[in-house]
């Protein structure tokens, strides 16, 4: 049986899931006020702030082996609104704290308020909209209400969406546009299958549907509507074609953020609602159908970055290859089986390790392009050696990308495999090969040119500390493949009770 908020009450340190979503949206608020170049100062100010808040929560539930649960104004569901943060939410709570720093730091050079202005509409956009997303990612990662994550994921979309388009440019204007019409049409479709569930049971809080759901045809309906919804928001095949060019024509640190972060929310709230809302539905299919299309999008993402002129362009193609890795959790991690625990916590790793090598990978194209000026691969000839430490930070979050020891990419992976292996689905395991493959081969097409001898000019070098954000990050997702057990037990908190249902 799942445990009930109500059953549990209140738990020690729930105020703190509230502290989390208050920070950003505070710091929203006083860069609304304050403007100009106060409101850089307000974000960079608030990241050890909201890190620190990530940590403890993620220490509480750690120390006390189950989720941190509050109550929101005393009422418990379905007459009030719990927060609960179990295993797999301060995991990313943390992620989504290191990653907003990284590219809040990096992004200080190109989103600085000039000297002389009092205020540029560019900069407080960015900064603004940078915290805006902070604000719906921790939301979605504690939020117990399907309603209340509709919101969360609206605010994500709104804050997404501007910052493809800060440039100007007619192309990015457009890319925005697409990408707003997609995640329009995916907000509609989730809203309609959370009011079918609220119809039903007269609830929409997670953890009393997962006890009252039962395989009707409204559930059925409300399942499809939902799960479409928010495949159309996460870009995976073949509801991607608004990922590419968001991607690669929004400036690096915020295209680090929409890869590593914006896209994990809505793959998030999909693991919410089959895993946690949705077990006592045989899945058998639903989940095979998800499966299927992560693998047609792991070789078509990947065949396509294969055949990218520009970097950002096939790093974005690469995100859309990648995340087809995540929806392998749904067939290999669901059911009572021995193996269901090396399908969830190779997803879950997937889901970290590709969250830091392709923000850093984001981050090392804009100091390339900044530096050569233009991000041509084929123009590349001996940039790596004029720029080895942003190489560097590219080629280790390919080695992630890879799956080539000893990176999370590779730990996320085997597991994946050890699970396809286990339960007889050869056919993933067999796709999972062949992405790394041709993974292999498109980090190949980048580095092999830049590790020519060849002198380049460079128009500026970087600075030496963006090029150490960058590094940071893809070190991260490297140290990842050495995660100990413990981290996997720890993802299973908060999960283990929802696999004990028929």
């Amino acid at each position: 049986m799942i445990e009930t908020s109500a059953a549990l009450g209140p738990t020690p340190g729930g105020p703190l899931l509230v502290l989390a979503i208050l920070a950003p949206v505070a710091g929203i608020l006083l860069s609304f006020a304050l403007g100009g170049r106060f409101a850089e100062r307000v974000a960079l100010a608030l990241t050890p702030i909201g890190l620190a808040l990530a940590l403890a929560i993620a220490f509480l539930v750690w120390r006390s082996g189950a989720p941190v649960v509050y109550d929101v104004a005393g009422l418990a569901p379905p007459l009030g609104i719990a927060l609960r943060a179990d295993g797999i939410s301060c995991v990313m709570l943390i992620t989504a704290a290191l990653i907003i720093a990284a590219a809040g730091f990096y992004a200080r050079a190109n989103f600085a308020t000039p000297q002389g202005v009092k205020e540029a509409r560019a900069p407080l956009a960015f900064w603004i909209m940078l915290q805006a997303i902070w604000a719906a990612l921790t939301i979605l990662f504690v939020g117990g209400d399907l309603f209340n994550l509709y919101v969360a994921l609206e605010l994500l979309t709104f804050a997404a969406v501007p910052l493809v388009c800060l440039s100007g440019r007619p192309e990015t204007l457009v890319a925005a546009l697409r990408y707003l019409l997609f995640a329009l049409f995916g907000s509609v479709f989730y809203l309609l299958g959370a009011a079918l569930l609220y119809g039903a049971y007269g609830t929409l809080d997670i953890v009393l549907l997962a006890e009252r759901v039962r395989p009707l045809p409204a559930v059925w309906l409300a399942a499809g509507l939902m799960t479409a919804g928010l495949l159309a928001k996460t870009a995976l095949f073949p509801l991607h074609l608004w990922l590419p060019p968001a991607h690669a024509n929004a400036p690096a640190a915020a295209s680090a953020v929409l890869s590593g972060l914006v896209v994990k929310g809505s793959f998030f709230l999909a693991v919410r609602l089959w895993f946690y809302v949705l077990p006592a539905l045989p899945g058998g299919a639903a989940e095979a159908m998800l499966g299927t299309l992560g693998a047609a999008a792991i070789l078509f993402g990947s065949v396509l970055a294969l055949r990218q002129p520009r970097l950002k362009l096939l790093i974005a193609y690469s995100t859309l290859a990648q995340i087809g890795y995540l929806f392998l959790i749904f067939p290999l991690a669901s059911g009572l089986h021995v193996w269901t625990a090396d399908g969830w916590s190779g997803g879950l790793m997937q889901t970290l390790s590709h969250a830091f090598a392709k923000a850093a990978m984001f981050l090392s194209a804009g100091l390339i392009a900044e530096s050569l000026g233009h991000d041509r691969i084929a123009e590349f000839t001996g940039a790596g050696r004029a720029m080895p430490t942003t190489f560097l930070a590219l080629g280790l979050g390919g080695l992630s990308l890879m799956g080539l020891p000893p990176s999370g990419g590779f730990a996320a992976k085997w597991l994946l495999l050890r699970a396809s292996v286990a339960s007889g689905q050869w056919f993933f395991a067999s796709v999972m090969l062949a992405g790394g493959l041709l993974a292999a081969g498109y980090v190949f097409r980048i580095l092999a040119p830049a590790l020519a001898e060849n002198p380049v000019v460079l128009k500026a070098p970087p600075k030496r500390s963006r090029e150490g954000v960058a590094l940071a990050l893809a070190l991260v997702a490297v140290a990842l493949g050495f995660a100990p057990q413990e981290f996997f037990d720890f993802l299973r908190i908060g999960r283990q009770a929802a696999t004990a249902l028929p």
